[in-house]
């Protein structure tokens, strides 16, 4: 059973047994086996231009003894992070997110950036559903989707157009291996996981619009 533990600064979701976890986070990207998936919350201080980031996280994840997490970075409270269960059928779904838009994009364009504070939407989704590789990458095309809907639904406008997300946005998907083939938007797995997605961002993005739309320098 899936537990959530936040130690500020560290959120911890921890699998409840090793699963097979697909992501491009910042420590252990890939398809990897994994039972926990981490936030770790930062500030521009906290990572200097001439900083080895990797260096950095591997000795912090090393104090913690959690090298073998799946671990994403993030300037948003960590404190914010919003979750959502959804099931569908036989499918379960939960979805946990930290979602900030200070460096928001609209996808295709580039807004300069330099000198402010770098917010990330970070999702991690965990599934029952046993899935095979092909089905895990089918997933986390579904919660790309789901992310996307629930920006572009809180209307954040931009100078280049609506944002679509950020210019850090990472995506983590969990579940058992196993034999299930197919999670398109015609299957419960696909109905159940865009749902959670979907849920999870939209409810965290109207709390940052709502505490910070129009501010120049928001903490994302």
């Amino acid at each position: 059973m899936m537990q959530i533990a936040l130690d500020r600064p560290w959120l911890e979701l921890d699998l409840g047994t090793p699963c097979q976890v697909l992501s491009w986070a910042v420590n252990r990207p890939g398809l990897v086996t994994a039972s926990r998936i981490l936030w770790r919350e930062v500030r521009n201080a906290d990572l200097p231009p001439e900083l080895d980031v990797d260096a950095w996280l591997s000795d912090e994840l090393r104090q913690r003894q959690a090298m073998d997490a799946v671990t994403f970075l993030t300037s948003r409270d960590i404190r914010k992070f919003t979750q959502s269960v959804t099931k569908i059928g036989e499918t379960a779904a939960h979805a946990v997110a930290t979602v900030g838009f200070s460096n928001a994009e609209r996808v295709g364009h580039r807004v300069d950036r330099t000198r402010e504070d770098w917010g990330t939407i970070n999702v991690a989704l965990f599934l029952t559903a046993e899935l095979t590789e092909a089905a895990m990458l089918e997933t986390i095309s579904i919660a790309v989707q789901a992310r996307t809907a629930a920006v572009m639904d809180v209307q954040l406008d931009l100078p280049t157009g609506r944002a679509t997300g950020t210019g850090t946005d990472c995506v983590a998907i969990a579940s058992p291996p196993g034999a299930a083939r197919y999670a398109g938007l015609h299957t419960e797995i696909g109905e159940a996981a865009g749902r959670a997605v979907y849920t999870a961002v939209h409810d965290g993005a109207r709390e940052w619009m709502a505490a910070y739309r129009g501010t120049k320098n928001a903490t994302a």
